[in-house]
């Protein structure tokens, strides 16, 4: 798959301390890359890498083909975290300002932000003050004169923040639409229902080291363990819960049903199989849920960076 971006072996210190550590990630185009990690790990500053805010220590990052350079700029569009809007400009204005930043004549600007205005229902804010919108309202103007310049790679650092759940999947659809539309998306979250919705490739940053990359599916099938939900109504729970007990490794699970039944989570030898466990399940009772355990993003997560 070709790359729009790859960063090799970036290193970058403030002084004593060592904020990326060899980091290598190669982000492909036409995808939205979860890049994750807990707090601190690195993951702002490998962003300001990119955004040549700051440079490496070591490594190099190569944009579509070509080693980072100023003129680059113009080719990303970046949604910092901590929001970057004039709060005493009016709406309009800043937009216009901003979107000339990034190289396009005014009356091009003017045609776009109406294209995005209209299509977000905020043509009427126009002429309001930053300061007189919501953090929501404000965040929505944040993601217009992101994406504005149509760059080849965005970068939204939390981009849910301050959204209620009807405008978060306004702009989750919107990020999607774009991607589908050719750009490529580096996405930066702790909202791990988000990486799952969207994010088709991830890189986990921690302690300033890269700790796990791949495409979500392929690392979903590695950290599976052959483990299965079952609901099982029999006639006596307390024999049949013990073999079972005897038998597998049993985990409780809870899950909304209607029959009186046991409930566990059940984790096979490698050796078996689903079916194995279907056969021998039927013959101790009527089966009535049975569901593979599959790894979320947040399981993921969370057992990487403990075991790390």
């Amino acid at each position: 798959m070709e790359k729009l971006l790859v960063a090799e072996n970036v290193s970058k210190s403030f002084g004593e301390f060592k904020a990326l550590n060899d980091v290598s990630i190669e982000v492909p185009k036409g995808s939205v890359f979860g890049l994750l990690g807990p707090n601190g790990a690195g993951k702002t500053t490998f962003i300001r890498i990119i955004n040549q805010i700051t440079m490496p220590d070591t490594g190099k990052v190569i944009l579509d083909g070509e080693p980072l350079q100023p003129h680059h700029i113009q080719n990303i569009g970046y949604l910092p975290e901590e929001r970057g809007l004039y709060k005493s400009m009016k709406v309009g204005e800043q937009a216009l300002y901003l979107a000339q930043l990034k190289g396009l004549s005014k009356s091009e600007a003017k045609q776009r932000l109406k294209y995005w205005f209209d299509r977000l229902e905020i043509g009427d804010w126009w002429n309001k003050k930053i300061q007189e919108l919501s953090k929501g309202m404000a965040q929505k103007i944040q993601f217009v004169v992101t994406v504005l310049h149509q760059p080849k790679l965005l970068i939204f650092d939390e981009p849910f923040s301050g959204f209620d759940p009807i405008n978060a999947n306004l702009i989750k659809d919107e990020i999607l639409k774009l991607r589908d539309e050719g750009a490529t998306v580096i996405f930066s979250t702790h909202r791990m229902e988000s990486v799952e919705e969207m994010c088709d490739h991830i890189a986990l940053i921690n302690k300033s080291n890269k700790i796990l990359d791949g495409r979500l599916i392929d690392i979903k099938r590695a950290y599976k363990n052959n483990t299965y939900e079952v609901g099982l109504v029999t006639e006596n729970h307390e024999s049949v819960a013990a073999e079972l007990k005897e038998r597998f490794e049993l985990s409780p699970a809870t899950f909304k049903t209607i029959n009186d039944e046991l409930q566990y989570k059940i984790k096979i030898d490698e050796t078996a199989t689903a079916n194995d466990l279907v056969a021998y399940l039927t013959t101790r009772g009527q089966l009535t849920h049975f569901v593979e355990v599959i790894p979320s993003a947040n399981d993921i997560f969370i057992e990487t960076v403990k075991n790390n």
